[in-house]
């Protein structure tokens, strides 16, 4: 007799090492994924709004919990056991599965919302009881956001729990997340007031410092918008160079943005993905300051037009914000930002896209305190430093010559200095 052995693809097989509670973990992690799909073509499960966000969003948080938690058992740190060989981790099949699936939810999110279908219904209860009014698709995709940034951010809390540093911007990203930009602006709807994101702020939100946006906030009568108006202005221009230059960027990017908030957990598997190619680093000026150019100019365009009445863009007015909030919010940000997680890393759009990373960047290069120092000494060259490095930083060069580390590009996770095997790195803020 004739034996036939099939080889599966080593991404296929890993599933069958893990541990019982970790298959059971995703496993109703895949089945509540299952049952939130089932609600774009309707049916009896989405009749119960209760029951159905029971099935979905409580049962993926209880399976994403049986996963993470028993980590705390485990030795804190990264492990390179099989980090760049999975193919979860190192753009195998899993990967690009995943990638797929997170593009194509964001391209039905952002363009083709009837097929959501029901899909809201799964969000319903938490939505009256925060908004006190039905669930939209973009407040499913606020809470399907925090919710990853939560369970996520447990899981980096057992990771680097040896890192005070961790601890604690793990612990703010979380919580701003969820009260900045989950709860507070629901309360805000609850209360009939204006939809407002306390943590995003000119560039990154442009509209907020649009003529209209602040002559609305202003011009009412409540309190409350006239404070969100002078709060855009204050963090736009006052609050971002001050605290940049005492703390660098990572005061925002690594402990308060939302953006970065789904970087640092959901997509810390995926940090060693980024490309560390000088072609890389060369792409990413270009592009990001591009960026950059685009929004100011459309900002004082959109305000030259207000000032003359029309008479400079007319008609184009609305259309050329429209255009940014396609390319560069939607299509950028969304689709490619985290579509592209598992492939070119956790920080795409903060690398190649974000305006406000440019500006943080360019403040924290020539005028910021903040660097990282080296110590080329005991440097013994192991390269973990620049292969965790999510924004494609070749820190070991760095550290091999004993140069501090002083780059527009850097958000001041610490990681780099956490997985040093010689206490060569540190964050100083000099």
């Amino acid at each position: 007799m004739t034996t036939i052995n099939i080889m599966l693809p080593k991404e296929i097989t890993d599933r069958h090492q893990l541990p019982m509670h970790e298959r059971i973990g995703y496993g109703m992690v895949a089945l509540a994924a299952f049952l939130l799909l089932l609600g774009a073509f309707g049916g009896p499960l989405t009749a119960s709004p209760v029951l159905y966000c029971l099935l979905t969003i409580g049962l993926s948080t209880i399976g994403g919990l049986m996963v993470i938690l028993p980590r705390f058992r485990q030795l804190p740190g990264i492990k390179n056991n099989g980090v760049m060989t999975s193919g979860l981790t190192r753009r195998g099949l899993l990967a690009w599965m995943l990638g797929v699936a997170f593009t194509a939810f964001y391209v039905i999110l952002y363009w083709y919302p009837e097929y959501l279908g029901s899909m809201t219904a799964s969000v319903d209860p938490i939505s009256w009881t925060l908004r006190g009014a039905p669930a939209d698709r973009w407040f499913l995709y606020g809470t399907l956001y925090t919710v990853a940034v939560l369970i996520m951010g447990i899981r980096m809390l057992a990771k680097y729990r040896h890192s005070p540093y961790h601890l604690v911007r793990t612990a703010s990203v979380m919580l701003s997340q969820l009260a900045l930009a989950f709860v507070l602006p629901a309360i805000l709807v609850r209360l009939h007031s204006h939809e407002f994101y306390f943590h995003y702020f000119w560039p990154l939100k442009p509209d907020y410092l649009f003529p209209s946006s602040l002559q609305a906030l202003f011009a009412s009568d409540d309190k409350l918008i006239v404070f969100m108006g002078f709060w855009t202005v204050m963090m736009s221009f006052i609050a971002v160079p001050v605290l940049t230059y005492f703390f660098g960027k990572r005061w925002y990017c690594s402990w308060v943005c939302g953006c970065g908030a789904l970087a640092e957990t959901m997509g810390d598997p995926f940090r060693q993905n980024s490309d560390k190619s000088l072609k890389a680093w060369k792409a990413e000026r270009w592009i990001v300051h591009g960026v950059l150019v685009f929004i100011v100019l459309t900002t004082a365009l959109i305000w030259l037009n207000s000032w003359y009445g029309g008479e400079i863009l007319g008609s184009w007015s609305a259309s050329w914000a429209k255009a940014y909030g396609f390319y560069i919010g939607s299509l950028f940000s969304g689709v490619i930002g985290v579509g592209f997680y598992p492939i070119m890393g956790s920080r795409v759009w903060c690398r190649f896209g974000c305006p406000q990373a440019a500006i943080l960047g360019l403040l924290q290069k020539w005028f910021s305190r903040f660097r990282i120092t080296t110590n080329g000494g005991q440097c013994i060259s192991c390269g973990n430093c620049s292969t965790y490095c999510e924004m494609g930083i070749d820190v070991r060069s760095y550290a091999q010559r004993g140069v501090d580390i002083k780059r527009a590009s850097c958000v001041g996770c610490g990681v780099c200095a956490s997985v040093c095997p010689r206490g060569v790195l540190k964050l100083e803020n000099q």
